[in-house]
């Protein structure tokens, strides 16, 4: 038998976006403060919170919102950490105990002020934390927006979980439906909001949401290429485009990635000429439209950067494989655990430097699974 590892390709497939890789200055400022705080909650086991730490949250909001102030990156910051943990947390769960954690999300949504009740899902205080400090320097049109696009979210998890107690893999069409609101990226664009009052003639506009689509589909490809090697690892892997496509087309990894580069390529053409079709309404707000446009376009910039920067999909050596493309298939490991806070799904891929052979992975004709 080959005692080589099996690799997997990941195709670069932001080579040609126009929007470059910046990050915001108050970046390390931030960080350190809300990393504190959410320690404080204490909502992961000692083992998990340290591989929670190797995500580095806090880098995904200074990616996606570059040019944000201080206490709107802040409110980001606690905005990812929000996505992720909840994610965590519901991953691991079947649908009734995720259908119950996405109402007390919701309540600490839209009870801010109100004390949680005493043993509840820690998630409630981490959300209400987050929605009373948002909502203290947000436009009105963004809290409108926000809440109804992170409730679609929230409700899109619930269907997630239940294809999980099945064991589901949706078609290809069904499947990206569905990714666009799991994939978090809409609440996650609406950020760019903060400082605005942006009509909801502009927001709920075709053109406009059409755009929106696109970033939420060039995100969830990205991740899903990426996280693929973990998901697998981790079981969790029928949520994934990946699996998708090769189960409806018989591809295999190697042809299921190419598959995807190529959609993501479709879906850059549709957005660039896209950006064509958007109307004026007139030169006040077509300045707001512009920068949330360009906000957006920033936001799957981001998501592919922080992708290979945190040490949530590829352990330490993401840039490594960023610049080969070449990623070692992880073998399967154990995440079974006896309480929520030790068993939410935070794998830490440090494995991945002792499973890899470098110099196989950097030797070229290397064969792929």
């Amino acid at each position: 038998m080959d005692p080589r590892p099996r690799v997997i390709c990941l195709p670069n497939t932001m080579t040609n976006w126009p929007w470059p890789r910046a990050m915001n200055p108050h970046y390390e400022v931030v960080k350190a403060e809300v990393d504190a705080s959410f320690r404080e909650f204490k909502a992961l086991s000692a083992e998990s919170q340290e591989a929670y730490d190797k995500c580095d949250s806090a880098r995904l909001a200074g990616l996606g919102y570059p040019n944000a102030s201080r206490e709107h990156l802040r409110v980001a910051c606690e905005l990812i950490n929000v996505f992720l943990i909840v994610d965590e947390y519901t991953d691991v769960e079947n649908a009734a105990v995720a259908e119950a954690m996405v109402g007390i999300v919701i309540d600490a949504l839209h009870n801010p002020h109100k004390t949680r009740p005493k043993g509840e899902c820690i998630l409630g205080e981490i959300v209400r934390q987050f929605w009373a400090r948002a909502i203290q320097t947000a436009s009105l049109p963004f809290q409108r927006h926000f809440l109804d696009s992170y409730t679609a979210y929230l409700r899109a998890v619930i269907v997630e979980a239940l294809d999980r107690d099945k064991a589901h893999c949706r078609s290809i069409v069904d499947y990206i439906k569905l990714r666009r609101d799991t994939c978090a990226a809409k609440p996650a664009i609406a950020i760019y909001e903060m400082a605005m009052d942006l009509p909801d003639e502009v927001f709920y506009h075709p053109a406009i949401v059409e755009l929106v689509e696109c970033i939420a589909e060039l995100m969830l490809i990205d991740n899903d290429m990426i996280s693929y090697n973990r998901e697998q690892a981790t079981g969790d892997e029928n949520h994934n485009l990946i699996t998708t496509v090769m189960v409806e087309l018989g591809l295999d990894r190697s042809g299921a990635m190419v598959w995807a580069a190529r959609y993501h390529t479709e879906v850059e053409k549709r957005f660039t000429d896209g950006l064509a079709k958007v109307p004026s309404w007139g030169p006040s707000t077509d300045v707001l439209v512009k920068e949330y446009l360009d906000g957006m376009a920033t936001w799957a910039r981001a998501n592919h950067s922080w992708s290979y920067e945190t040490q949530r999909y590829l352990g330490t050596r993401g840039l490594e494989i960023q610049r080969t493309g070449l990623v070692p298939l992880l073998p399967r490991v154990n995440c079974k655990a006896s309480s929520a806070g030790a068993k939410v799904n935070v794998a830490d891929l440090s494995m991945m430097d002792a499973t890899a052979d470098r110099k196989h992975l950097e030797a070229p004709g290397q064969p792929n699974s």
